[in-house]
């Protein structure tokens, strides 16, 4: 079976500079808010282009704690809305509810499945604050566009980076676009830890001091509490781990990018509707999804000839149970997207025999191929 990620493989690949850098931690007797905290935070900074780096526990609590960071400075209030993609995981909607700020979900761009300014445009209300690109799948934004708008308009833009590690328009990083942007390190993303971890990129300074603060008890000096905050910190073992792994982010991008090409060039399948993407770094191809009508029938085919397949995400946001009061909402593209896509492998470790096998099977996929 081709999997989709092999997570044991990819970090064999770093195995004793991981374990280097573990031992580094266990020897130095600091394993909360210490140097290698402070050393990832400013070298992720410097990588994405921005000022400052605030390491937090994982990328809903960057998501969450920016936003209640923005309330506790008095520029958002209760019932302010935050204009965001319907079709994203969850996590970008729970980070605006559990703030009380009201999501206003739009359907996406229909070949990018990001945010389009026509829809922020018909979205923009009196009480609109935010807009909330995701970069989702790996490519960036239109945030040229997005942020002239908001510009215009007077609106923060908080950039969900959590799938876009490195993604760029124009040499500009992801993470250095908006107001400020939450990442996830997951273990499963481009740039994954060993265990949950996130963080927040700004070049706002007060921002960056109200979220040191609010991310560790809301407290900026020791027992001292400015805030009711939030224990959300990034401990030294993970952000040892990601210092190593950020080392080698560049040349695994490349290799995603080489795979995406090689899927994007070489299956021909009418059946699929395969991802709008010109080659360039605006995809970090986190995923490659691909949209197939008879979805059920595709991934038990490629089930049957060893292929692993993922779907992100079966259910959108607003047709959840935790979601009630937008279950009546109608997002007919949202709902079809949901409906159809099929995350396929493209992990770094995969052979170009493996991805010549995908492309092969997928080729010779047929709705008759499965009984």
């Amino acid at each position: 079976m081709i999997p989709f990620l092999n997570l044991k493989e990819i970090n064999a690949q770093y195995k004793s500079e991981l374990k280097e850098a573990c031992a580094r931690v266990i020897d130095s007797g600091w394993y909360i808010m210490g140097s290698e905290l402070t050393s990832f935070e400013q070298e992720f900074a410097e990588y994405c282009g921005a000022k400052h780096c605030i390491g937090v526990a994982n990328g809903l609590d960057a998501l969450t704690l920016t936003l209640r960071a923005w309330k506790e400075m008095n520029i958002l209030q209760d019932g302010d809305e935050v204009i965001v993609q319907a079709n994203t995981y969850i996590a970008s909607i729970l980070a605006i509810t559990e703030n009380n700020l009201k999501p206003v979900l739009i359907e996406p761009d229909s070949k990018t499945y990001n945010l389009s300014v026509a829809g922020i445009e018909k979205a923009l209300t009196s009480k609109t604050k935010v807009i909330l690109p995701v970069h989702l799948y790996g490519q960036i934004s239109p945030m040229l566009e997005i942020n002239k708008f908001a510009k215009e308009h007077n609106l923060l833009v908080l950039e969900d980076c959590a799938q876009a590690h490195g993604a760029t328009i124009n040499g500009v990083k992801a993470g250095s676009w908006g107001d400020a942007a939450g990442f996830s390190f997951y273990p499963g993303k481009n740039l994954g830890a060993l265990g949950d971890a996130g963080a927040i990129t700004t070049s706002d300074d007060e921002l960056a001091q109200t979220l040191r603060a609010l991310r560790n008890y809301g407290s900026h000096k020791k027992y001292e509490n400015l805030y009711k905050g939030v224990n959300s910190r990034l401990d030294e073992i993970q952000a040892a781990m990601l210092r190593v792994k950020l080392n080698y982010l560049p040349q695994e991008t490349e290799i995603r990018q080489h795979i995406a090409k090689r899927y994007c060039n070489e299956i021909d399948n009418k059946l699929l509707d395969l991802p709008q993407w010109e080659g360039g770094d605006d995809h970090v191809f986190h995923l490659f999804v691909v949209r197939v009508r008879d979805r059920e029938h595709f991934t038990q085919y490629l089930t049957e000839n060893g292929i692993q397949t993922v779907i992100h995400y079966p259910i959108p946001p607003h047709k959840q149970k935790s979601y009630i009061e937008f279950n009546e909402t109608s997002l007919p593209l949202t709902e079809e997207i949901h409906r159809e896509v099929v995350s396929l492998p493209i992990d770094p470790t995969l052979t170009d025999d493996d991805v010549s096998s995908i492309i092969s099977k997928i080729n010779g996929y047929s709705d008759a191929e499965v009984n």
